[in-house]
C-alpha cells in the first residue's frame, strides 16, 4: 500500500515538474531595441594612391627607394636606360637646330634662291633699258618692227621669271616655316620621351609595394611599385548584392581588424562605389575612421558590420521563429499568421503587424 502511494506521488511530482517546465519554456514575443547591421570584409586602403607605372623599355639602372619609405612630389625614384629615347632626342635637337637655319635669309635654298632672283632683277632692268631704246629707235624707222617686238619680249619673259622666283621664295620659305613648327613639336615629343626615363612621384605619399629592382627590365605599362598617402587609410568594404540597397552615406560601422581581434574601431560610410566589382562578386563601399588608427598597414585584412537599422522598444520573436511567407505558428491558433516585418538582426525580427505580447510561439519543428 505504500509503495502505492509512493508510486502516485511520484507520478504527480512528475507531472507538476513538467508542466513547469513548459511554461518555462513558452516562447512570446518580447519589447525591445532591435539593431540591424549588414556583415562585410575587406582591408585596410589608402584612399589616395597610384602606382608608379614604366613609360618607356629599359633596364632600371637606378631605383630611388624602398618599402616603407615616404616620398615627396616630383621627386626622382626610377632611372630607366633607354637608348633609343636618347637617340631620338639628340637627333630631334639637330635637326630643330637645321630648321630653325633653313628658316632665315641665310638658310642654304633661300639665300640660293634669292641670288637668283637679285640676278634677274638686274637683267630684267637690262632688258627693260633695252626694250625702251629700240621703241626709240623703231620710231624713229631705223630698226624693224619685229626686232623692236623680240627685245620687248625677251624684257617681258625676265618681267614673269622674276615673279616666278619670287613667289618660289615665299613657297620655300613658307615650307621652312611649316618644316620648323613640326621639327619644334617632334622636339617637344622625343624631349617628353626621353623624361619618361626618369620616373617622378606624382604627389606626396608612401610606397606601399615595390615591385622591381635595380636591373631589371621593364617594359611601358609595367608597375614599379604602389604609392599611397597614409593619412587617407580607410576600410575598403565588399558588400553582397543583396545587401547593398540597405547600404547609405552616413551610416555607421564597427570595424575590426585581422590583427587585433576583439578590438573595436569606429568609421562611417563615406562613399558606395557605383559599379560591381567583377573580381570580388560584390559592390565596394568606402568607411573612413572616426579616429585615427593605431594600425594602419595597408592590405591588412578586416571585417565590419554596417549598421544599416535601429529602433527602440520593437515587438521582436526568435528569427527562428519565423517561416518563409512571413508567417509564424501560434499557440491555440489552427493556421499559421501572417505577419509584417520591419528590422531584421541575425537573432531577432522586428514584427510590425500581426501579433502581440500574449502570443504565444510554437517552434517551427512541431
Amino acid at each position: 500500500m505504500v509503495m502505492k502511494y509512493s508510486s502516485i506521488f511520484l507520478a504527480s511530482l512528475t507531472l507538476l515538474f513538467s508542466c513547469k517546465k513548459a511554461e518555462e519554456n513558452a516562447v512570446f514575443p518580447v519589447v525591445k531595441d532591435i539593431t540591424e547591421t549588414v556583415f562585410a570584409s575587406g582591408i585596410l586602403d589608402p584612399d589616395d594612391k597610384y602606382s608608379l607605372t614604366a613609360q618607356a623599355d629599359g633596364y632600371l639602372v637606378q631605383v630611388n627607394f624602398k618599402d616603407g619609405d615616404m616620398v615627396k612630389a616630383n621627386q626622382v625614384l626610377v632611372m630607366i636606360d633607354n637608348k633609343s629615347n636618347s637617340a631620338n632626342a639628340q637627333a630631334s635637337r639637330e635637326l630643330l637646330q637645321i630648321a630653325n637655319t633653313n628658316v632665315t635669309d641665310n638658310g642654304p635654298a633661300l639665300k640660293q634662291l634669292q641670288a637668283n632672283i637679285d640676278f634677274a632683277e638686274q637683267k630684267l632692268k637690262q632688258d627693260q633699258l633695252q626694250a625702251q631704246r629700240y621703241k626709240a629707235l623703231f620710231e624713229s624707222n631705223s630698226v624693224a618692227k619685229v626686232e623692236y617686238e623680240n627685245v620687248q619680249l625677251t624684257a617681258d619673259n625676265s618681267q614673269a621669271n622674276l615673279l616666278a622666283l619670287k613667289q618660289q621664295y615665299n613657297t620655300l620659305k613658307q615650307q621652312a616655316q611649316q618644316q620648323q613648327i613640326t621639327q619644334e613639336a617632334n622636339n617637344r615629343i622625343s624631349s617628353a620621351n626621353t623624361g619618361f626615363n626618369n620616373l617622378k612621384a606624382i604627389a606626396n605619399g608612401k610606397i606601399l609595394k615595390r615591385f622591381k629592382q635595380t636591373g631589371d627590365y621593364v617594359k611601358k605599362g609595367d608597375v614599379i611599385a604602389t604609392i599611397g598617402n597614409p593619412s587617407t587609410i580607410m576600410a575598403r568594404l565588399n558588400v553582397d548584392e543583396n545587401s547593398i540597397s540597405k547600404v547609405r552615406v552616413g551610416q555607421k560601422a564597427a570595424v575590426q581588424l585581422n590583427v587585433s581581434k576583439g578590438k573595436i574601431y569606429q568609421g562611417t560610410v563615406a562613399e558606395i562605389l557605383p559599379m560591381f566589382d567583377e573580381s570580388t562578386q560584390s559592390f565596394v563601399c568606402k568607411v573612413v575612421f572616426d579616429a585615427p588608427l593605431d594600425f594602419s598597414i595597408s592590405g591588412t585584412q578586416l571585417e565590419a558590420n554596417i549598421t544599416v537599422g535601429e529602433k527602440k522598444n520593437a515587438l521582436l520573436i526568435p528569427r527562428n521563429y519565423l517561416d518563409f511567407g512571413n508567417k509564424v505558428r501560434v499557440k491555440g491558433k489552427e493556421n499559421a499568421v501572417e505577419v509584417k516585418t520591419g528590422i531584421v538582426s541575425t537573432e531577432w525580427v522586428e514584427i510590425s503587424e500581426g501579433l502581440t505580447v500574449k502570443d504565444e510561439l510554437e517552434s517551427l519543428k512541431h
